[in-house]
């Protein structure tokens, strides 16, 4: 990874860099957080907790995803050392494609903190008992109702969280001409001369992929009461 001195718009070229299951899973994630979000605010817990596994089995397709996917989406091709983001801080010109140094960091907090809350989510109950998460007879009464109180809370730090990376994009398209949402949505974007285009896997990947992070899914919630 190289950085440069900051050029001009003309000097970009148009082309793919996000592919269709990386785009797939990051608009599925964030309908599912929102309808988690209204299904708690408004009771319906049954649905609440199936939205909850929902986001299980997309966040676990994102990790597989992120070891098999295309380039942009795979872990190694994002995850830097704190070098690459102090050059960016500096305004070192970025001259891959897909997430850059910052943002990665970004979506990578985005994705713990989303997988923090679904932890929490699985083995919480609440004060009267009545709700229980699907793993919530694994540990004790004490740690579930802990469990509970801090995945209210947890929640107001992955809102905060979205808003910064809402607030980048904004701050990217202003400030830098840069649609960043655009790109999520049709895959396509600004990319560098000497950037390496995106290298797609084959479309049967993400097929297995997603019957894997079902199947894992499944297992960790196989021995839960029903809802």
């Amino acid at each position: 990874m190289t950085f440069t001195a900051r050029r001009k718009r003309t000097d970009l070229s148009r082309g793919l860099i996000w592919d269709l299951p990386t785009r797939l899973f990051h608009w599925v994630l964030v309908g599912l957080i929102a309808f988690s979000w209204w299904s708690a605010e408004y009771d319906h817990t049954d649905w609440h907790i199936w939205s909850g596994i929902a986001v299980l089995t997309a966040l676990l397709f994102r990790v597989l995803w992120g070891f098999f996917g295309g380039s942009t989406a795979r872990f190694r091709s994002f995850l830097r050392g704190p070098k690459p983001v102090l050059d960016y801080l500096r305004g070192g010109l970025w001259n891959g494609i897909g997430h850059s140094p910052l943002g990665a960091l970004s979506v990578l907090a985005l994705l713990l903190d989303t997988a923090i809350q679904v932890g929490l989510g699985l083995v919480c109950e609440d004060e009267d008992g009545l709700t229980r998460g699907p793993l919530s007879h694994l540990v004790s009464s004490r740690t579930a109702d802990l469990a509970h109180d801090l995945h209210a809370a947890n929640f107001n730090l992955l809102l905060a969280l979205i808003a910064l990376h809402v607030g980048a994009i904004l701050y990217y398209r202003i400030v830098r001409g840069k649609r960043l949402t655009s790109a999520m949505i049709t895959g396509r974007g600004d990319i560098a001369p000497r950037a390496q285009p995106l290298r797609a896997s084959r479309w049967w990947v993400s097929l297995v992929c997603l019957a894997l992070a079902f199947a894992i899914a499944r297992w960790v919630v196989a021995g839960a009461p029903p809802f």
